[in-house]
């Protein structure tokens, strides 16, 4: 049994130094072999999870958000597929929120148990993988404009502080959206400043935006603004953050298992998928079923933590 540990150092202001050595030992325990990569640019991650494939039997990542998903796209086209899992460094850490890993970096140690595991579905967005959000407009700008410094700094209230920002442009698309649930198409014209793609109960650090959505629902769950002005901005956005399982007067929710979507005329915005700038509009955007094997915490029912989520909000 042979184990990969990527450690992004420069993760959680630098964590990673310190709690590298303690997740070797921890893996030692489980695993006759235990080798360490270093990232040290964008894309290392990726290559280093991918190069795993057929020489471990699992790979490990342990960084933020950014890290765990260019880990998981470097699992995510191959056929035969190592056992994922991740020690959390990051300032939001949704899929750690979502598989109940604790988000101390010390306790996601200690508690690692190679016991706990079981496939989740993850997202492809064009050719790139997510793990978590795809977000289109007014949030992923937000998001792409907080500075590392901000991040450090304020932790999530950076994102909170950067999207008081975004909201005072009042900035509505017009989008074309074709969703596909059961083999069937349903086409959407949406005016709205925000589109949110999850695939789990946790986005953006909110463990209740979409409490009906888990990691194994096969399922990808579309949130929508109906704004179209400042004031239908404001709110929409309380609604949205006391967690959406339908459409009303100010959101439109929809689940979905692919979709298209494009702006309208000749305009176009880049997305954001887990927290980094994505492609570009037009995208397709479509699940992948129990795609990936993953080390979880000992709550292993994620209804009872996506319930219990929604009931603290």
């Amino acid at each position: 049994m042979k184990a990969l540990l990527i450690v992004n150092p420069s993760a959680g202001g630098e964590q990673a130094k310190e709690y590298e050595q303690q997740a070797k030992e921890k893996l030692a325990m489980f695993f006759d072999e235990v080798e360490v990569k270093h990232t040290k640019e964008a894309g290392d991650a990726t290559q280093f999870a991918s190069e795993a494939v057929g020489v471990f039997d699992s790979v490990f990542a342990m960084g933020g958000d950014g890290t765990v998903n260019e880990a998981i796209s470097g699992l995510a086209p191959h056929d035969h597929r190592p056992n994922f899992g991740f020690f959390p460094l990051g300032t939001v850490n949704d899929l750690a929120r979502a598989l109940a890993i604790p988000l101390d970096p010390q306790e996601a140690i200690d508690t690692f148990d190679i016991a706990h595991s079981r496939p989740i579905d993850i997202g492809q967005i064009n050719d790139e993988y997510f793990m978590n959000v795809v977000a289109i407009g007014m949030i992923p700008a937000a998001i792409n404009n907080v500075e590392v410094e901000e991040k450090t700094k304020l932790g999530k209230m950076a994102y909170f502080v950067s999207g008081l920002r975004e909201v005072r442009k009042n900035e509505s698309h017009q989008f074309d959206v074709a969703l596909t649930a059961a083999d069937e198409t349903k086409q959407l014209s949406i005016e709205s400043s925000t589109l949110i793609i999850g695939s789990s109960n946790s986005v953006g650090g909110f463990e209740s935006l979409l409490p009906k959505a888990s990691t194994k629902d096969g399922k990808l769950h579309l949130i929508y603004l109906k704004d179209s002005n400042l004031w239908e901005t404001i709110k929409s956005i309380p609604e949205l953050l006391k967690g959406v399982t339908e459409s009303n007067e100010v959101l439109g929710y929809e689940t979905f298992e692919k979709a298209e979507i494009s702006l309208k005329g000749n305009t176009s915005i880049e997305t954001n998928v887990d927290g980094d700038a994505g492609p570009e509009l037009p995208v397709t955007i479509q699940l992948l079923p129990q795609h990936l094997t993953v080390y979880c915490g000992e709550e292993k029912n994620e209804e009872t933590h996506s319930l219990r989520a929604e009931k603290q909000s």
